[in-house]
């Protein structure tokens, strides 16, 4: 069903619920954490590429959340930035891309996830059979169909973008184009808009988490196994910072993306808030977890910057 008296929309306005006086702080606090998240992505992105002993499966997957956490921050700070500083408006057009692209790029990190997750399962439990299971060119075959996957997936929400019209005005209160606030927005009222959410929420979501977990638990049962106390603590530090970054990226998302999906509203200060946490912040400190808990890329990282004499204090 939808209302009469529709309107034709050629821009939005990003409302953004924030406190007047203390926009400033939070802009020049977003613009820092944006050139952190440039600076520490790319750095890992070029290390990766320039060390090739690190042309291996593992750091490639690292090399590519590093390269979709640049695209993400980018597509998403400075329009925030911009909005809290005045610049509130954005064209049809770059609203719905930026919509699109954001839940692209979400929704392969989560696949990106789930397949680091079996990669460590088969190091760990086949680990003399890994390099002859797991190669690059096998890693780069599912990275593809991971993003193809993920545009499968999503091109219901295109369709049905481009299907809404609106009756009301063009004011979205929030900082980015999100699905949900367009359709909320929008004079559809047809259940399908938001129903989608739900059964894309279990494939995006739900599912990888489910693969980590289980994946996981049954790496844990096998380091327990192991012998060796070095590789045991070897084999839980890896997985710990692979852990640690998951639930970044995981708690705020599910939090977000599942509550509308099963009919909670949430305010528009609580989903800024969350959004701009899954937004923002993991893409700033996953390059900087991974370089303080990975051996390897510190050891790169001080061999390519800093002297042979404070290489061999690590």
């Amino acid at each position: 069903m939808m209302k009469n008296n529709t309107t034709t929309v050629s821009e939005f306005i990003l409302d953004c619920a924030i406190d007047p006086q203390q926009k400033i702080q939070i802009a020049a606090i977003l613009i820092i954490i944006y050139f952190v998240t440039l600076l520490g992505n790319s750095l890992v992105i070029f290390v990766i590429k320039c060390n090739r002993h690190l042309h291996t499966p593992m750091f490639l997957y690292i090399g590519t959340l590093a390269f979709i956490d640049l695209l993400n921050s980018t597509t998403v700070n400075p329009k925030i930035v911009a909005n809290i500083l005045g610049s509130s408006a954005i064209l049809y057009g770059l609203c719905f891309f930026q919509m699109i692209f954001r839940s692209h790029l979400s929704a392969t990190e989560c696949f990106l996830f789930a397949l680091m997750a079996c990669d460590r399962y088969v190091a760990v439990l086949h680990p003399l059979r890994y390099p002859a299971l797991i190669t690059n060119k096998l890693v780069w075959i599912c990275i593809f169909i991971l993003n193809v996957a993920s545009v499968v997936l999503f091109l219901p929400f295109v369709c049905y973008g481009a299907e809404l019209s609106f009756c009301r005005d063009n004011v979205l209160p929030y900082c980015f184009c999100d699905y949900v606030t367009l359709v909320q927005l929008s004079c559809n009222e047809d259940p399908k808009y938001l129903f989608i959410l739900s059964p894309t929420f279990i494939f995006v979501s739900i599912i990888p988490i489910v693969v980590i977990i289980i994946t996981y638990i049954k790496i844990a049962r096998a380091a327990l196994k192991i012998s060796s106390g070095d590789e045991t603590k070897k084999v839980y530090s890896t997985c710990l910072t692979h852990l640690i970054v998951m639930g970044l990226f995981f708690l705020p998302l599910a939090v977000t993306y599942g509550l509308p999906g099963m009919g909670v509203r949430l305010s528009n200060e609580a989903r800024n808030e969350m959004e701009i946490i899954v937004n923002v912040v993991p893409p700033m400190l996953n390059p900087i977890i991974y370089s303080f808990r990975n051996h390897d890329i510190k050891k790169s990282i001080y061999k390519m910057f800093f002297s042979k004499r404070a290489l061999s204090k690590l």
